[in-house]
C-alpha cells in the first residue's frame, strides 16, 4: 500500500542579494506537496505524487528529482504550461513570506478529472495548499477526495491547507475551500498561525468544529512552541527541540511526512485507527515529527530527513 500526494511542485527562489545588473538567485526544488512526497519516500514510505508538471527545463528537473528521491511519477500530467515559482522572503516574524510567479497557466494547476488515477493500493492521499483554490485542479482533487470516501476500504484522506494569502488573499476563500476538503478528511494538520490569519474564531472553536464533524484527529503546529494532537478524546502536546534555526522553509512538510510515516509504522492508515490512539501513542508519533521538522529547520530549503537523521520510532 502506498500515499499518493495531490498537489503542486515547483521552485523556491532565494533572492541571495543585489548584484550590479540585478539580483543573485538560489533556486531550490520545492511546493508543500512535493516536499511530502519527497519527506515520505526518504523515511521509508511507498509514496507517488499526482500534479500537472512543464515539459521545459525546469519541470524536466523537478520529474527527475522525484524519480532519484524514489517518488512514483506514474500519475504526473506533462503539459507545455510553465513551471511555477515561489520567491521567498523572510516576513516580520523571521516566518517566509512566499510571491508566486507562473500565472493560471502554470502545469501545476491544470489536472482535470480525466487525469485522475485509480485508488488501488493506495491507504492515504494527501490534500493541501494552494492546490485547493486553484481551478481546475482544486475540483479534480476534491472529486478524488469524494471518491476515496466512497470507497470501501477508504483510504486515510489528510487535509494539510498550508494556506498562501499571497497567492489566494482571500480569507474567506481559503475557509471555504478547507470546508469543501475538510468533509472528507480524517486527519487535519494545520497550524496555529494559518487559524489565526484565516478565521474570525478562535483556535480552539476551529478545532473542536472539525473534530464534531467527525475528523479524527486535528494536529496544530505552533513553531518553536511544538505541536498539539487533538482526537474526541484527548488532547497531546509535545515541545519542539531546540536547533540552531537557518530557515523554516518546508518544516510543516517535514512534520506531516514524518507524522504520516510513524502513524503507518503502527499500522495506523485508517480513520478508525487514528481515532483510537492512545496517549502514549499520540506522543510518540508527535514526538518524531517535531524532530523532523527541527532538521529540516537546520538546513537551506525544504532539506527533509531520512531515517537516519532521526531517532528511532
Amino acid at each position: 500500500m502506498s500515499v499518493l500526494v495531490c498537489g503542486e511542485m515547483l521552485y523556491d527562489v532565494f533572492v541571495e542579494g543585489p548584484r550590479e545588473n540585478g539580483f543573485a538567485l538560489d533556486a531550490r526544488i520545492g511546493g508543500s506537496a512535493l516536499n511530502v512526497a519527497t519527506g515520505l519516500a526518504r523515511l521509508g514510505r511507498p509514496v507517488s505524487q499526482l500534479t500537472g508538471v512543464s515539459t521545459d527545463l525546469f519541470g524536466q528537473r523537478l520529474a527527475s528529482h522525484l524519480e532519484s528521491e524514489n517518488v512514483g511519477t506514474a500519475f504526473l500530467k506533462r503539459t507545455a504550461a510553465p513551471t511555477t515559482f515561489a520567491v521567498v522572503a523572510p516576513g516580520p516574524d523571521g516566518s517566509p513570506t512566499y510571491t508566486f510567479y507562473g500565472g493560471e497557466e502554470a502545469a501545476d494547476r491544470q489536472v482535470e478529472t480525466t487525469d485522475l488515477p485509480p485508488l488501488d493500493g493506495i491507504d492515504t492521499l494527501v490534500f493541501g495548499c494552494f492546490s485547493l483554490v486553484t481551478r481546475p485542479t482544486s475540483e479534480s482533487f476534491l472529486a478524488l477526495a469524494r471518491r476515496a470516501k466512497g470507497r470501501d476500504p477508504a483510504p486515510l484522506v489528510v487535509l494539510d491547507p498550508n494556506v498562501r494569502r499571497s497567492f489566494e488573499p482571500s480569507a474567506a476563500v481559503w475557509r471555504q475551500r478547507i470546508a469543501d476538503f475538510a468533509a472528507f478528511a480524517d486527519i487535519v494538520k494545520t497550524s496555529r498561525e494559518d487559524l489565526s490569519e484565516t478565521y474570525e474564531t478562535p483556535p480552539e472553536t476551529v478545532v473542536s468544529g472539525w473534530l464534531e464533524q467527525g475528523i479524527a484527529a486535528v494536529i496544530v503546529t505552533d513553531g518553536p512552541r511544538g505541536a498539539v494532537m487533538h482526537t474526541a478524546g484527548r488532547s497531546v502536546a509535545v515541545a519542539a527541540p531546540r536547533v540552531e534555526v537557518v530557515d523554516t522553509v518546508g518544516a510543516g512538510d517535514s512534520f506531516l511526512a514524518a507524522l504520516l510515516t510513524a502513524l503507518a509504522d503502527r499500522g495506523m492508515t485508517t480513520a478508525a485507527g487514528v481515532a483510537a490512539l492512545d496517549e502514549a501513542q499520540c506522543r510518540a508519533v508527535l514526538a518524531f515529527a517535531v524532530q523532523a521538522a527541527g532538521v529540516t529547520c537546520t538546513r537551506r530549503g525544504a532539506d527533509l530527513p531520512r531515517r537516519t537523521d532521526l531517532p528511532a520510532l
